[in-house]
């Protein structure tokens, strides 16, 4: 394992929908304002799509790209490709298991899962997580957009997918519920009712784009999709509505993280849709009960896609805009820097800190 390094990093994945922009892993230290592009092992055309940090070896990162799965043991500085069979696949999510940290999942897009359960020197593909496509999307193709373990129970795992709903597990991901019924029924409320490429009214409580779970709340999962924030009791099988818009006015929610400081503590971006002008960051100190707008004085031009705590401070927290905006705060939230990408980067999708 490589030496552990004091310095604290933040790490973004950019994807390349157009001609002309850049792409690759990029990173930042603590302290500093110019982004690194590493790409040392790296295709040149490398798209990434999710980063994960090793939750004990910060200098552990892995990616998930249209060419599979990569690792770097050095902070970035280098990659390796783990072999995924029979790949190459798109890996649109990552997930190190919490407390048995040689376990990974990797979902990907077309719909399927992957497990390995030595560090990703092997994997195996969980035919179960295989569930049919409920719309007919036509050219767009369904991924997993994020996989999440329960704390208190390490064989309960639950993904979310896009356009596709939701889906548990209970061991370990061999075998799969799908839990998107709950959702669909949702859409009964005019409320919750959207759709853009199909004509189903559901189609916006299937487009979920992360998941995740806390210490603090067993077997609950929370939820963020085009439609806003919700929760579910029982790992992922039936939902419910946090009516996050209560408190924002936005409410395509992107990204929901929880604190790794408090377990009480989740995170979420409120944007205006998935290509929008702008977005918003909110803070719930009671599981998602309540929300408290957390970002002041940033002016993001675009959906805000993904945010990053710090896992060594609770006071550092990032935030990556569509379009290569980054804002950080080191003083919880009360002041913010720019921390723009290299010009072009206008696929962000990935942002963590390690």
């Amino acid at each position: 394992m490589a030496q552990e390094l004091n310095t604290g990093y933040v790490y973004a994945g950019v994807t390349r929908w157009l001609a002309g922009t850049q792409n690759g892993f990029f990173r930042l230290a603590h302290g500093q304002a110019r982004w690194q592009c590493m790409s040392l092992g790296l295709p040149a055309d490398v798209f990434v799509m999710c980063i994960t940090v090793h939750p004990v070896h910060r200098a552990t990162v892995y990616i998930g790209t249209q060419f599979g799965v990569f690792r770097s043991q050095d902070h970035g500085s280098s990659w390796t490709q783990l072999p995924l069979a029979p790949g190459p696949v798109q890996v649109w999510s990552l997930t190190v298991h919490p407390t048995r940290p040689d376990t990974l999942w990797a979902g990907t897009s077309p719909l399927g899962m992957y497990r390995s359960d030595d560090a990703g020197q092997s994997w195996q593909l969980l035919s179960g997580a295989c569930l049919p496509n409920r719309l007919d999307m036509g050219s767009f193709r369904n991924r997993v957009m994020r996989i999440t373990v329960d704390h208190h129970d390490p064989q309960a795992l639950c993904a979310v997918m896009e356009v596709n709903g939701a889906m548990r597990s209970r061991d370990g991901g061999q075998t799969w519920q799908d839990g998107s019924d709950s959702l669909v029924r949702l859409a009964d409320d005019p409320r919750l009712r959207s759709h853009i490429i199909t004509e189903f009214d559901a189609e916006g409580m299937l487009d979920m784009h992360a998941v995740c779970s806390t210490p603090a709340a067993p077997n609950h999962v929370f939820a963020a999709c085009r439609m806003g924030i919700f929760r579910s009791a029982d790992g992922g099988l039936n939902w419910e509505d946090l009516r996050v818009d209560r408190f924002s006015p936005l409410s395509y929610a992107r990204d929901i993280r929880p604190c790794p400081h408090d377990p009480q503590v989740l995170y979420a971006t409120l944007n205006v849709s998935s290509s929008g002008p702008t977005g918003t960051i909110w803070r719930s100190a009671d599981l998602g009960q309540s929300w408290s707008r957390f970002d002041h004085g940033i002016s993001p031009s675009s959906t805000l896609m993904a945010l990053a705590i710090d896992p060594r401070d609770s006071q550092v927290v990032h935030v990556a805009s569509r379009v290569g905006q980054v804002f950080g705060t080191h003083d919880g939230g009360r002041s913010w820097q720019a921390l723009p990408l290299p010009q072009g980067c206008l696929g962000t999708y990935a942002l963590a800190g390690g």
